[in-house]
């Protein structure tokens, strides 16, 4: 009888203990999934930011020639004549793009001749932009900074950057740009209206002030 009443006893609590596993092993899998603790996804970042638009530009450039340029640049300064001289070196990357103006581009610019020609006056070719690639650029070595290195080495990449400009026109980026504009827009244009196309280059007003 003993027996018969501790088995009795104990059947709820063996039939909890069985419910309970049987739960746990069919929820256990989804819970662990859930994570409520957020540790398996790594730490959460919440990030608050306000973007503001401050301009829009109308772009009309048309970009036609990239010039790449590496250059070793040692400037010099000599700020006080009792100490000597201030000395940054640079290894310096730079580039420098040739481009034309469509924005300056006049009805009167475009003229057509008959049934089989048209004639386009193209704004001048420019020197659109030229920079430091600074990913490209490290300083090499500093002498004598006394404390200004950081002013010194400011100094040294805009000497090295008007260098860079300084060198794309010599090495003839606005011709380049010139003879890309008639490879690319002759045939385009030509698709276009179904003429021979003539390219020339818009007339230059004097500056105002200037006698002939």
């Amino acid at each position: 009888m003993n027996l018969v009443r501790l088995v009795r006893r104990l059947l709820p609590l063996l039939f909890l203990v069985g419910l309970g596993w049987f739960l746990w092993r069919k929820v256990g899998p989804t819970l662990a999934g859930l994570d409520p603790l957020g540790t398996a996804a790594g730490p959460q970042v919440t990030v608050t930011h306000n973007t503001v638009l401050t301009q829009v530009e109308a772009l009309g450039r048309l970009e036609l020639v990239r010039y790449r340029f590496r250059d070793v640049v040692e400037y010099k300064r000599r700020q006080y004549r009792f100490l000597p001289e201030s000395k940054v070196a640079l290894i310096v990357g730079g580039e420098a793009v040739g481009c034309i103006d469509l924005r300056k581009l006049r009805p009167q610019d475009v003229v057509l001749e008959g049934d089989s020609v048209v004639r386009v006056a193209l704004p001048p070719p420019e020197l659109c932009t030229f920079q430091i690639k600074h990913d490209q650029s490290r300083v090499f070595n500093t002498e004598n900074g006394f404390f200004q290195d950081a002013e010194l080495v400011d100094e040294g990449y805009k000497y090295a950057e008007a260098q860079v400009r300084n060198a794309a026109l010599q090495s003839g980026i606005l011709a380049e740009t010139q003879r890309n504009a008639e490879q690319l827009l002759v045939p385009l244009l030509r698709t276009l209206t179904g003429r021979r196309v003539v390219l020339g280059e818009q007339l230059r007003l004097p500056a105002p002030g200037l006698k002939q």
